[in-house]
């Protein structure tokens, strides 16, 4: 049933990391500084792959792709935390947080299904190297990040518009710095496992799914490796490591957050696990694909 007729909360008040002013100010300029490295870093690759035509590979249109993604998912949470360090109120209207809960998920998701692409192509190219490149082509690259893109943005409008028509009568403070759906979820004044169900099923399976997948394509890839004769070729095919150190890093810390019991584990453990998938791991990213 609609209840959002009986809403009567018109904005969020996210905490995010409450302390003295003296530590907000010094917490603003250090993630200023990280914001500012992570658009640097990602933007370089971005720069680099479009400028130089012998980059224009498939493996570097996905490089690029996902530093651009990157760029867009720490501006959808670190924008409005420095906002936040700064401000009296640190207030977000309605809108505006399940705008950013939906640009938030939708983005994550997105990264979810670019990864084990990069791991299926890393996977073409070391175990079928011959066919690479008529299978692997640039037409058919840009056409599945295209895919990644548009179904990841297609996965959430609908539990967010569901989320959107549940009761918010008060309290509207929540102990986070992003719009994220279990605290939103407890400010509601009826609950509703249904929904709560659902997003869970959702994250888990998207979650599972494009993770085996990547497990799966290493397994081959390393497989693969084992029978390569020269030393050239195995630290070639081991260089694409970093991309597992990577998939580790996020979807570790995905883990933690969506498919573990954490609900009764302190706010600052959440804070903490989604700063590290949200802004930690953009801004080491292009530092390790570097290596």
């Amino acid at each position: 049933m609609n209840m959002s007729g009986v809403n009567t909360v018109t904005e969020f008040i996210l905490l995010s990391f409450p302390c003295s002013r003296e530590v907000q100010v010094l917490l603003f300029r250090l993630f200023s500084v990280t914001y500012i490295l992570t658009l640097m870093g990602n933007g370089a690759i971005v720069c680099a792959v479009m400028l130089d035509c012998r980059l224009c590979t498939p493996m570097y249109i996905l490089l690029a792709n996902f530093s651009f993604l990157e760029i867009c998912y720490i501006s959808t949470t670190v924008t409005n935390m420095l906002h936040n360090f700064l401000s009296e109120t640190k207030t977000l209207s309605f809108t505006s947080c399940f705008l950013q809960f939906y640009f938030f998920f939708s983005m994550g998701t997105t990264e979810t299904f670019l990864l084990p692409l990069m791991a299926f192509d890393r996977y073409l190219a070391i175990c079928r190297p011959l066919h690479y490149p008529t299978i692997m082509t640039n037409h058919l690259c840009m056409n599945l990040v295209a895919i990644c893109w548009v179904t990841a943005f297609l996965c959430y409008p609908v539990p967010i518009y569901c989320i959107t028509q549940l009761p918010f009568c008060g309290p509207n403070t929540t102990d986070h710095f992003v719009c994220d759906p279990g605290p939103l979820l407890a400010l509601s004044c009826i609950p509703d496992p249904g929904i709560e169900l659902s997003c869970s099923i959702v994250s888990s399976l998207i979650i599972f799914i494009t993770f085996f997948v990547i497990i799966g394509s290493y397994t081959l890839v390393f497989r693969a490796v084992l029978r390569v004769p020269s030393a050239a070729g195995k630290r070639k095919a081991f260089s694409s490591g970093s991309h597992l150190v990577v998939v580790s890093l996020f979807y570790g810390t995905l883990m933690v957050m969506y498919i573990s019991p954490t609900s009764g584990n302190p706010a600052g453990i959440q804070k903490i696990v989604t700063l590290i998938y949200s802004s930690v791991t953009p801004l080491v990213n292009p530092l390790i694909y570097s290596l």
